[in-house]
This record gives structure tokens, C-alpha cells and sequence, in this order.
């Protein structure tokens, strides 16, 4: 068990989880031979992934140190749930329940605002915790905005559109949603009337780049969200789509517009990103690249998400 002692000490020393968050990110590289492991609590649920099989004695020693921890800082009564996924090269994989049961539905909270998740079901949870500092940095500027009613924002390839939520909570006027998968839209649309928010988001199931004309006439935006997959076949490859994406983002901001953009590829530096902005979108002005939950702490920083902010010129002065 010496291998998982890392993960072991991140539990006895977890506090209890109200919000969705990461108590132990493995996937950093900053625990020698826990790489393959990641522990994220969805409340009231706790998710430990694995990239490898793990032997029994492994999950025992886990389970038991869950156990131990949660008698500690729950409630009388409280049981604990946690469930095991394990990942496999090739897309395979299995999930189970070691202890309790997921509710159905299951609601989590992050930073005062309400998201759907299914943990048991398939590899993307409808939440990516990683992107916390995103939305927040979402949050500020929306609400800093000197008329954040007056907002537009376009947020391509929305997934459950998180996005979205926070920025309608920041008071944005509207938000234009964008993703080729019609179930994750209905989840972003239930996940907006699970924060009471009933108008100013729309929600287009549609290929971005064959879309651009319904994206230029719900334009000009002040914000651009652009999170798109590192690669998924048939829709979006970074390496060849990212640079499509950049040339349309000059004509579709306002001037002093922002845009976020994001990219979660380890094999994919920041350079990436900056050179084919300052060759593709010059005009469009680099601001900061926006720091990643600690929690998320990687021996690498190029090999961890990139969350890059870029401005558009003002109106030139007559």
C-alpha cells in the first residue's frame, strides 16, 4: 500500500465536501505512483478514478480509509457513498458502487450555483471541476462589466452549459449556447431552471462550423467562450480545428470584447494557442492566462489546462 499512501493521507486529512471539488489529483505527476488516480467529491457522492486496474487489497485500503475518515467529519447517521470508475486504453470502462447509492437526480453545488451529474454513468460527469477558475473568471467579468444587462456572450461548445449559468447569475443578458449534442443541451437547460433562470440563454444542437451565419447574427459579443474537445472524432481536433475557430473571432467581438479560450490536451503547450493567435487574430490583444485550482497542482504546467484571455481593440478614437 506504500504506492497509495498519498492518496490515503489526502483522505484522512479531507475535509467534508459541500461544493463539487478534487481532493486528490494524481493525474499532476506530484505523487510518484498515484499517477494513474484522481479523487473528486460530488456531493453526496465520492469518485475515485483510476487509469489503471486497481488490485482488491487497493480498494480495501481505500474503502477503509474512506470509512474511517467519514466517521470523522459526517454527520451522526450520514451514510457514505463513494463509487470506483476505472479506465481503460481504448475508451473502456466500469463503474461501481462501493458504498451507498447515487441519488437520482443528483445535484451539485459550486460556488452558490446548482449543476446536474450523473457519476455512475459514462466518463464525463457534467461538470468538469477543472474549469472552476474558468467560471469564475466568467462570474467577475460579467459582473465588472459596467452594463452586464446589456451582455451578449457566445459560449461554443457548451456541454451542459455551466458556462452559461454563471454567466446569467452574473447578470448577463443573453447567452447564445452552442454544442452538436442535443442531451447535453437539455441537461444545460434543466441546469438553468435548476437556478431559477427562465430567460436569456438559447441553446442551438448544432455544428459550429457549419453555424456560422446563426452565430454572426446573434452577434456582436462581448464575451466568447471557446472549450472545446482536445479531439473528438468527427468533431473537433485541436490541432487542425483551433486555428478555423480563431480567424472568425476578430469579427465577432465588440470592441474591448473578450474571449476565453480554453484547452485541456497535456501533448498541447501554451504556445500552442499564442502562436496561432498572434498569426491568425493579431488584432486580438493577450491578457492573462488564468491560474488553475490548486487543487489541480501539476509538476507541469503545459501539461495541465490551459485557460487563455484575449481583448479586443477599442473603437479606434476620431
Amino acid at each position: 500500500m506504500q504506492a497509495l499512501q498519498p492518496l490515503l493521507d489526502a483522505i484522512a486529512a479531507m475535509p467534508y465536501p459541500t461544493d463539487a471539488q478534487r481532493i486528490f489529483h494524481g493525474r499532476g505527476g506530484r505523487y510518484p505512483g498515484c499517477e494513474q488516480l484522481s479523487l473528486d467529491a460530488y456531493p453526496p457522492v465520492i469518485v475515485l478514478t483510476s487509469f489503471e486496474p486497481l488490485t482488491d487489497d487497493a480498494v480495501a485500503a481505500v474503502d477503509q480509509a474512506l470509512h474511517a475518515r467519514w466517521a470523522r467529519i459526517a454527520a451522526e447517521g450520514q451514510p457514505l457513498n463513494w463509487l470506483l470508475q476505472t479506465r481503460e486504453v481504448g475508451g473502456k470502462f466500469d463503474t461501481r458502487v462501493m458504498a451507498g447509492a447515487v441519488p437520482e437526480p443528483h445535484v451539485v453545488t459550486e460556488n452558490g450555483a446548482r449543476y446536474l451529474v450523473h457519476v455512475a454513468r459514462g466518463q464525463n460527469h457534467g461538470l468538469f471541476l477543472d474549469m472552476a477558475a474558468g467560471r469564475s473568471w466568467v462570474q467577475r467579468t460579467v459582473a465588472a462589466h459596467p452594463r452586464p444587462a446589456r451582455m451578449k456572450v457566445l459560449n461554443l461548445f457548451a456541454y451542459t452549459c455551466a458556462f452559461s449559468v454563471v454567466a446569467r447569475l452574473a447578470g448577463a443578458g443573453q447567452v447564445l449556447n452552442m454544442d452538436m449534442s442535443k442531451g447535453a443541451l437539455s441537461i444545460g437547460q434543466q441546469n438553468h431552471q435548476l437556478n431559477g433562470v427562465r430567460t436569456g440563454a438559447s441553446f442551438a444542437a448544432h455544428d459550429i462550423f457549419s453555424s456560422w451565419g446563426k452565430i454572426t447574427r446573434g452577434g456582436p459579443y462581448d464575451l466568447i467562450i471557446v472549450d472545446p474537445p482536445s479531439y473528438q472524432k468527427g468533431s473537433f481536433v485541436a490541432t487542425k480545428d483551433y486555428a478555423r475557430l480563431m480567424r472568425r473571432l476578430p469579427d465577432l467581438l465588440l470592441p474591448e470584447g473578450q474571449v476565453l479560450l480554453c484547452l485541456n490536451a497535456p501533448e498541447l503547450d501554451t504556445e500552442f494557442l499564442t502562436a496561432q493567435m498572434q498569426e491568425i487574430a493579431p488584432e486580438l490583444q493577450w491578457v492573462e492566462r488564468v491560474a488553475n485550482p490548486p487543487a489541480f497542482a501539476d509538476v507541469d504546467e503545459e501539461r495541465s489546462l490551459k485557460v487563455l484571455v484575449y481583448r479586443a481593440p477599442p473603437l479606434p478614437q476620431p
